[in-house]
């Protein structure tokens, strides 16, 4: 394992006096927002490309896994691209490619081409979280940490969140090449401040250092493997596909030898330095992450088929049912922040509330019904977004309470990576989740519903009379009375589907509470030193 002194060249103390710090900080979080914002935009905006560049819903799909492939497998390696190209230089780029990539996108005429920028797009876009959170770690002193992280952090969680009523608004007004076009303003004006104002620290930059090929190579195979099996494992039937099976064996072959390649003493320069993880509140923060991410992004891909598919909302409307939880979200973040910088609250505490709240607000999703309306979910997804305020913030302000400033970028990276990585199992896994019980839900439904149980066949026998009254013939009237009753026990079946998939959000932050007590209580507000040790 290389030693501390060799990853300290890489990565030295900052100047936390930087006097162009808070436009700094404008422009890592419009990054950031660009970067977050345009997923969420351009998943509303797939089913009218399909359309347009002749795609199946399949391929169109990978508009989204090209992004999600590279962008995974580059959020790890962003600490030792910082350490070879310099903070600014590798910031900088990563902006510039993302807002070529995003005019390419939309300049794209076939589905290949669409993909191959996105692929670009997505290496670019692995930059603006982690090195863009790192560097304000870094830049501002201590005391303004909880203030300045909440301020950041506040565009990533209303970001996906807002993102679909924008996606939407754009996809009816204009055309889908304009969720791509939007986004090179505003890097324009984020590569124009970072660029600019942003400065490396003597010693920063560290182009002699000898690339670990080999752990790029583990690391880049390993994860691109495994997000390829989360991203169409749905879509393939997971296992009971071969190449399924045999990618994910890949997967796992490599990140062992990840793994063990990274820890070995021979390695004298790893690309990924785990020995953060020896930080518990690191890696407890990391293991609730997984678990937001899960919910986060999860959530915020079934809810869209589960309100327009069960309740009948249209997409502005879905939008809209979402848009309150994002101005809750904003002002509890606000709240946080002010908590934070202001008192000696314990970080732990919020976290518990936020939690707390999270799991409520599932609870309250998973019992409605196919008759529930837009009044009956604004509530729930109303607490989940004050609940979203509650997490981030102080997770992040424990997660780096004991961390070297100097070890900022690699834990951002690795909170970033666990967040991504949560996001597309929630995502994958519950695709497949609603599906599977949707079929055992309608398979119970129908196993009631018996022909010669009284009250199924008055059923039939009331739609099949009030059809007849129309003019229509006896057979074809009872025909669009068992077919109504099926659209029925099919929607009712979904409806149960979806009740089930919040209560396995609820699990799933149920079990990573336990990590909240692995955490400790920060010496002092503000989180991690953002100058020389400590």
């Amino acid at each position: 394992m290389a030693s501390s002194a060799t990853f300290s060249t890489a990565i030295p103390s900052l100047d936390i006096n930087h006097k162009y710090r808070w436009l700094i900080l404008i422009g890592l979080m419009t990054a950031a927002v660009m970067e977050i914002l345009d997923t969420t935009i351009v998943n509303v905006a797939l089913p009218t490309m399909a359309g347009n560049l002749s795609a199946t819903t399949t391929e169109v799909a990978w508009v989204s896994t090209g992004y999600i492939l590279s962008n995974v497998i580059v959020l790890p390696m962003t600490a030792y691209l910082t350490g070879v190209f310099g903070r600014r230089n590798y910031l900088s780029a990563s902006i510039l490619i993302f807002i070529i990539s995003s005019f390419l996108c939309g300049v794209s005429h076939s589905l290949v081409e669409l993909v191959l920028w996105r692929i670009c797009q997505g290496i670019g876009g692995a930059a603006l979280l982690s090195t863009a959170q790192a560097t304000i770690r870094q830049i501002f002193p201590k005391q303004q940490q909880p203030m300045v992280q909440t301020i950041f952090l506040l565009g990533i969680i209303v970001a996906p969140t807002l993102g679909p009523t924008l996606g939407g608004w754009i996809t009816e007004n204009y055309t889908w090449n304009w969720c791509f076009f939007i986004n090179v303003p505003i890097g324009i004006a984020s590569f124009f401040l970072v660029s600019n104002f942003l400065q490396d620290p003597p010693g920063m930059r560290n182009g002699s250092r000898q690339p670990d090929w080999l752990g790029i190579s583990l690391l880049a195979v390993g994860l691109g493997s495994l997000q390829y099996v989360l991203e169409e494992g749905n879509q393939h039937d997971w296992f009971q596909d071969d190449m399924i099976v045999r990618l994910a064996v890949l997967s796992a072959i490599c990140l062992i030898v990840l793994l063990w390649w990274q820890f070995s003493p021979r390695n004298k320069q790893p690309v990924i330095e785990f020995r953060v993880l020896k930080n518990r509140d690191l890696t407890a923060a990391i293991l609730l992450f997984v678990s937001m991410g899960f919910g986060l992004y999860g959530g915020v891909f079934i809810f869209p088929l589960f309100s327009q598919g069960i309740l009948g909302f249209n997409p502005t409307e879905t939008g809209l049912a979402l848009l309150p939880g994002g101005i809750a979200t904003a002002t509890s973040s606000m709240i946080v922040g002010q908590l934070l910088s202001r008192t000696k609250i314990d970080p732990r505490y919020i976290i518990m509330l936020g939690v707390g709240l999270f799991i409520f607000s599932m609870w309250d999703l998973a019992h409605l019904s196919v008759m529930s309306g837009f009044e009956d979910v604004k509530y729930p997804l109303l607490i989940r977004g004050f609940a979203l305020g509650f997490l981030f913030a102080p997770i992040n302000s424990v997660a780096y309470a004991n961390i070297d400033p100097r070890e900022a970028q690699q834990a951002s990276g690795l909170i970033n990576l666990a967040r991504q990585l949560g996001g597309s199992f929630g995502i994958a896994y519950l695709g497949t989740f609603v599906t599977t019980r949707t079929a055992f839900h309608r398979a119970s439904l129908v196993d009631h519903l018996q022909p010669d149980n009284p009250a199924v066949q008055n059923r039939i026998d009331m739609v099949t009379h009030g059809v007849m009254a129309r003019g229509v013939d006896a057979e074809r009237a009872h025909q669009a009375g068992v077919a109504i009753l099926n659209g029925t026990v099919n929607k009712q079946s979904a409806m149960l589907a979806f009740n089930d998939s919040w209560m396995l959000i609820l699990a799933a932050f149920v079990v990573a509470t336990p990590a909240i007590f692995l955490l400790r209580k920060p010496k002092a507000s503000g989180g991690a030193p953002a100058g020389g040790g400590h």
